[in-house]
């Protein structure tokens, strides 16, 4: 090995390595099943079939390809419980003892392979300042973020009114809707210029917490839910007395950037109450 890869390089690679090509597998699979059967080319039963064809093919490509990323990913990332939790929280792996990973598919080669590497595990992460990120850090909400919502949103709102002339009044309502409250959501987002989080060397504080110092803070995690254009990211951490779960879309930074920065400023934080 060369060089060691970074955490960010390797869920990045596993991405593209897995999860784009599960996509495309499952969506090419079924357009083309589907294609045959609105062209009569093949009988109705085309349609349950290509969908459960478009999930097998999917499946069975990401158990082959998941184990490949995690060997070379294990082999050449240092830090490997910041990988193994970061590639749960990015859906390439399942949790430990999922029913789901158990369908990985390894040969016994592979499977020696893993346990070797794996016990890299028993030993604790290292950790390298990075000289880039400041003292502290403030977090806004992105207006040119908002700003592209809203012009979305426009187009929603205008789509609907053109079905409304056209005479569809329930589609329309739905659309206006959605599109009116995602107008208002982002205008208030916009003209809120109070910072969304500060963070830096000695702790951590929201919109709607608090600022707690890294010794009472536990569990500090960038935790991902849903799938698609239905991905939410959120800040979450525990605290004396309490939790935090801070929706983190539409900010200054994104959820691996500010995923980065709990990593540096805990470990800045760590290594200096070592020395003290």
């Amino acid at each position: 090995m060369s060089k060691s890869v970074t955490v960010d390089e390797a869920i990045t690679r596993g991405h593209r390595m897995v999860n784009y090509p599960v996509v495309l597998i499952m969506v090419g699979t079924f357009s083309i099943c589907f294609y045959l059967g609105v062209k009569e080319i093949l009988s109705w039963w085309i349609f349950p079939v290509g969908f459960l064809l478009a999930f097998s093919l999917a499946w069975l490509y990401w158990s082959i390809m998941i184990t490949r990323w995690r060997l070379w990913a294990f082999e050449n990332v240092r830090n490997v419980h910041q990988l193994k939790k970061r590639a749960v929280q990015e859906n390439l792996i399942w949790p430990d003892g999922s029913i789901f990973e158990k369908t990985e598919i390894r040969s016994s080669k592979s499977q020696m392979q893993l346990t070797s590497l794996e016990k890299k595990l028993d030993h604790h992460d290292s950790f390298a300042d990075d000289l880039r990120v400041p003292n502290e850090t403030v977090v806004y909400y992105s207006k040119s973020k908002l700003y592209t919502e809203i012009a979305v949103c426009v187009c929603l709102v205008a789509s609907g009114i053109y079905f409304l002339i056209d005479g569809t009044h329930i589609f329309v309502s739905i659309m206006s809707l959605l599109g009116l409250y995602g107008i208002y959501d982002g205008y208030k987002k916009i003209v809120n210029t109070k910072p969304q989080i500060v963070v830096n060397n000695d702790g951590i504080g929201t919109i709607d917490t608090a600022f707690f110092e890294w010794a009472d803070i536990e569990n500090e995690e960038i935790k991902i839910s849903g799938s698609g254009n239905n991905t939410r990211f959120y800040l979450t951490y525990d605290y004396p007395g309490g939790s935090e779960r801070l929706q983190i879309e539409n900010f200054t930074l994104n959820h691996r950037e500010i995923n980065k920065l709990l990593i540096v400023y805990r470990g800045r934080n760590t290594m200096r109450m070592g020395r003290n």
